[in-house]
């Protein structure tokens, strides 16, 4: 499914000849290892839908990976390995698991996957299930994923969703984890919340910038609020409450002194 492993399918079968990389691969190897140059391998047989996933050409071909990677580390030469596209849920966990135990636990590169072929216009929301998922069961690298994957080259815009989509999705995963310091940053996040102090909450979000601007284009008419609830807001409420202030939501009128 691959570009480069289309393009190579198609030499060889114009050719008749083997893939050129793979018959020369010790040469490569040579001259990755004088330029220090760490490689990926694979992924040409990658899955281009759900119906491919785990079939036996892409097992065939993560078993030669594995050889492929030993081979290049005693040449002294990194690598990483890639992996699938479309995946289902519930083989992601089997699929990095088979990975780590036939490419000797090299560093594994997933694209997502994408968890559903139907979900074009939102393939980053796709993806990044997958790479939660992937990366929480040792996938080590995720590639990310835009709106415009399957449609278009992706704008400013969509590569900006699209890398944010992944970044909640690394970050997810570190959670799931136990990276240490990797919820440092969410119960900072809580604290704020219960404070209800938004310039901390500007500090501790993953990307301040959208976050600031989405609530200020939409002012409460509660102080210290937003509109998703305003003065119904369940933490300003329980902080009055253990302030000791009268609470009375059923008022229409402006409450007098010491009522909300």
């Amino acid at each position: 499914m691959s570009r480069g492993g289309s393009l190579l399918f198609g030499w060889m079968e114009v050719t008749g000849q083997e893939n050129p990389f793979f018959e020369h691969f010790d040469e490569v190897l040579e001259i990755c290892h004088a330029y220090d140059v760490a490689i990926s391998l694979g992924d040409s047989c990658r899955p281009g839908c759900l119906y491919d996933a785990n079939d036996a050409t892409e097992t065939a071909e993560m078993i030669e990976l594995g050889k492929l990677t030993q081979r290049a580390w005693d040449a002294g030469v990194q690598v990483m390995i890639e992996g699938p596209g479309h995946m289902a849920i519930d083989e992601i966990t089997a699929n990095v698991t088979m990975q780590k135990r036939l490419c000797h636990r090299a560093p594994y590169y997933v694209l997502g996957p994408l968890v559903t072929d139907v979900g074009v216009g939102y393939d980053h929301i796709t993806a990044a299930i997958g790479g939660a998922i992937s990366a929480s069961a040792g996938a080590d690298f995720l590639c990310y994923v835009t709106p415009a994957e399957h449609l278009c080259l992706p704008d400013a815009h969509d590569t900006l969703e699209g890398l944010m989509a992944t970044r909640i999705a690394a970050h997810a995963a570190d959670i799931a984890k136990h990276i240490p310091g990797a919820r440092d940053a969410d119960n900072a996040m809580a604290q704020a919340r219960r404070k209800l102090d938004w310039d901390a909450m500007w500090d501790c979000a993953l990307n301040a910038e959208t976050a600031r601007a989405r609530y200020e284009a939409s002012p409460a008419a509660t102080a210290d609020t937003c509109t998703m609830c305003g003065k119904m807001c369940a933490v300003r409420t329980v902080n009055k409450v253990l302030e000791g202030t009268t609470i009375d939501l059923g008022l229409d009128e402006e409450p007098s002194s010491g009522e909300l």
